[in-house]
């Protein structure tokens, strides 16, 4: 059984330790992670990964509009704003899918297929359904889980049928807060009202699987905001929920300019948000899934967490098993066992490259033995909170983990590192213990918490 997945391990307090959530790390959806991805990959090693990809594969379809652009996001997306753009990206996206269709072996079955953006709901429901016909049509589908992450201001009642037809079982709302006055902070204004005919829409449809996202840390949010929105989110009866601290890296993401910087919270603040919305999910009776993601027990997901079945991928927590997981569209990330590439993140060269019947392969990383090890390593510690460790790794990795071994946060025995559950906020610190690149990596990730 997952560690995470075990209630009666749940601490009453979590230990406040900020020197060692001062260094921002990754959230390791990947290993080696997107910040060490080069121009050394090349199409043809992108082309044989696909002629390499036997048996279960999962899809991600990244579309990268939204109707309206929120202030905080951190996304490859751009406004829907241009007809002749989105006609032109989707020319290019159903390319993509021909030419990794023609490429993948005969035995590829293609268990899973997500949408994700910006907002699939950007584009029209006739051209959603135009894009699945395109992967029924070129790609051997196993009955697959079909996911899409939707905007619910511009999730419109045709929809509904749209995802009952193709088979959607799994939704995800970015709510990120109910409080009217941080989503004016935000840029991202969806009335109470709104979110509540998405989920009717969205139920009706079929959803069985229904996620909300939501943030803490936002622009004059306190405590009791999130308490209301979480409670808000209990009560609609989302399956899953994910809380994220929001990163603000304005350097990074101009858009980021418009919040009000000087209203964040600071870190102790955000720390015990996050502890707040972790003990009021456990006890609306969520299974907690790792740090960040919460289920309710007859979700997929939360079965997988206590089976210690669980996965990550670049979705985050998933019950996904597959080993080879396929990105379409523009700056769509692929993840092979011994492969990781990024498609190109310019909607012009994107298309200019497909027009010429090329992959948009851009950058990427060969994973060397070692990279596959310390990524089973890192995964197991965020996935199931212990790890099987052999000695020279855990050699390597002893002078960073030693402070959370000194703050009781994990403990290590011979063949073995186990995160304790008060240690459960640390976890993506202490897996960077295993992260040999992250000394060496110039790009500032978010914070630990």
């Amino acid at each position: 059984m997952s560690l995470w997945g075990e209630s009666a391990n749940y601490p009453r307090m979590w230990p406040y330790h900020p020197e060692l959530l001062a260094t921002p790390v990754p959230r390791y959806t990947s290993f080696p992670t997107a910040a060490e991805f080069g121009p050394d990959v090349s199409a043809e090693d992108h082309a044989q990964a696909l002629a390499d990809a036997h048996g279960d594969v999962s899809l991600y379809i990244h579309i990268p509009f939204c109707e309206k652009i929120c202030w905080y996001c951190g996304c490859n997306t751009s406004a829907a704003n241009r007809r002749e753009r989105l006609a032109s990206y989707l020319d290019a996206l159903h390319a993509e899918i021909a030419l990794v269709a023609a490429k993948l072996p005969r035995d590829a079955r293609i268990r899973r297929i997500a949408f994700g953006g910006g907002s699939p709901n950007a584009i029209a429901p006739t051209d959603f359904v135009r894009l699945f016909d395109a992967l029924v049509l070129r790609l051997r589908l196993d009955n697959p889980t079909v996911s899409i992450e939707l905007d619910p201001r511009t999730l419109t009642e045709d929809w509904g049928p749209v995802l009952r037809a193709v088979g959607t079982s799994h939704a995800s709302l970015g709510v990120q807060t109910f409080a009217p006055r941080l989503q004016e902070a935000i840029g991202r204004v969806q009335p109470f009202d709104m979110i509540s005919h998405s989920v009717e829409i969205l139920r009706d449809a079929g959803i069985s699987s229904l996620n909300f996202d939501f943030m803490y840390g936002l622009p004059g949010q306190t405590e009791q905001d999130l308490f209301e929105s979480l409670d808000l989110a209990a009560r609609f009866g989302a399956d899953r929920i994910a809380l994220f601290g929001y990163a603000h890296v304005p350097h990074l993401i101009p858009r980021q300019r418009k919040i009000d910087a000087d209203a964040l919270p600071g870190p102790e603040q955000r720390f015990h948000m996050a502890e707040q919305g972790h003990a009021q999910l456990f006890g609306a009776g969520y299974v907690p899934i790792g740090f960040d993601h919460f289920a309710l027990p007859g979700d997929p997901l939360a079965q997988a967490a206590i089976a210690g079945r669980l996965h990550r991928n670049f979705q985050g927590f998933t019950e996904d098993p597959a080993p080879v997981l396929i990105g379409l569209g523009a700056s769509a990330i692929s993840s092979f066992p011994s492969l990781l590439v990024q498609n190109e993140k310019n909607a012009g060269r994107y298309r200019m490259l497909l027009s010429q019947e090329m992959l948009p392969t851009a950058v990427g990383k060969a994973r060397s033995a070692e990279d596959r090890q310390r990524g089973a390593i890192i995964e197991a510690l965020l996935c199931q909170g212990r790890a099987e460790v052999g000695p020279t790794i855990l050699s390597s990795a002893w002078d960073r983990l030693r402070p959370y071994l000194a703050a009781n946060l994990c403990e290590a025995s011979e063949g073995h590192l186990e995160i304790l559950p008060r240690g459960l906020p640390y976890a993506r610190s202490i897996a960077a213990a295993f992260d040999p690149y992250r000394k060496q990596s110039p790009r500032r990730f978010s914070s630990a918490v």
